[in-house]
């Protein structure tokens, strides 16, 4: 699959954590909030940012297997939620952490999920999710990860799939070309089949729907401004790349759209969230 840097994944995550619809996950918290323990599956789980901006929502003992095909970035997780606990034991297998009067367990699973989520569900589980993945993969991949979690009746909350709604300030004339661009680069295999970018949430929640889940979705857009600068430069160079290898806009127009973009006073781009239940026998 399609890599993403620890890097990246730093320069995002405030912006993720703040753009994460508040309703739907506190509806999350009420689900579980008589559970004195919560067994939870990270998919795709990056550096653990997820863990990060969920933890404190959730019931006071907590077991996270987190999950991610490249060991650097499930390095870098661990590296990183050691810093942010209060206190952490570190053993061969896992991290045992203290933050705000939880104990949450860690463990790590290298996993190449192209086939499908089966490696990652494995034992006791009460909840699945993942953050700024589902875009990723193929309406197939989507098809078969929400008959394996129906199977098992699982819970699923999902953040941060990108919807292609984008807004920038000041408008530029090159805003519907590089979108459309971007959109058709966004449908490229990542690793898992054509991807569905923007209409994953939908399929997903359609999916789900089909196999007897209550589906909530609420939008999560990022919303950014001049304290974000860096991470609006990063978008800019990073869709101007991808427009880049589409063939489909001239490089003028690209490099154009990439420096004004570089220096934008702002920006919104569109996310959807999704918490799934199962509702039926």
């Amino acid at each position: 699959m399609s890599g993403f840097s620890a890097e990246w994944l730093d320069l995002r995550e405030a912006a993720d954590r703040a753009a994460r619809n508040a309703a739907l996950r506190d509806a999350v918290a009420r689900a579980f909030a008589r559970r004195e323990h919560l067994a939870i599956v990270d998919l795709a789980c990056g550096s653990g940012s997820n863990l990060r901006g969920l933890a404190e929502f959730l019931p006071a003992r907590q077991r996270w297997r987190l999950v991610d095909h490249d060991p650097a970035l499930l390095a870098a997780a661990s590296a990183r939620l050691v810093a942010w606990a209060d206190a952490a034991e570190e053993s061969a297998e896992t991290l045992v952490l203290a933050k705000g009067g939880r104990r949450i367990v860690v463990e790590f699973l290298g996993a190449d999920l192209s086939a499908g989520a089966a490696a990652a569900l494995d034992g006791e589980i009460d909840l699945m999710t993942s953050a700024a993945f589902f875009d990723l993969v193929s309406a197939h991949w989507l098809e078969r990860f929400a008959a394996e979690i129906a199977a098992r009746r699982l819970p699923l909350y999902a953040l941060l799939s990108y919807s292609g709604e984008e807004a920038w300030a000041p408008p530029h004339a090159a805003d519907v070309e590089m979108l459309a661009a971007f959109h058709r680069h966004q449908a490229r295999d990542k690793g898992f089949g054509a991807a569905a970018g923007p209409r994953a949430a939908s399929l997903l929640q359609e999916a789900l729907e089909r196999r007897g889940f209550a589906v909530e979705t609420a939008p999560s857009p990022w919303r950014l401004g001049a304290s974000q600068a860096a991470l609006i430069e990063a978008l800019a160079d990073g869709s101007a790349a991808a427009v880049a290898e589409t063939g489909e806009v001239s490089a003028r127009t690209i490099e154009r759209w990439r420096r004004a973009r570089r220096a934008a006073a702002g920006c919104e781009i569109g996310h959807l969230d999704l918490f799934a239940r199962p509702t039926t026998a």
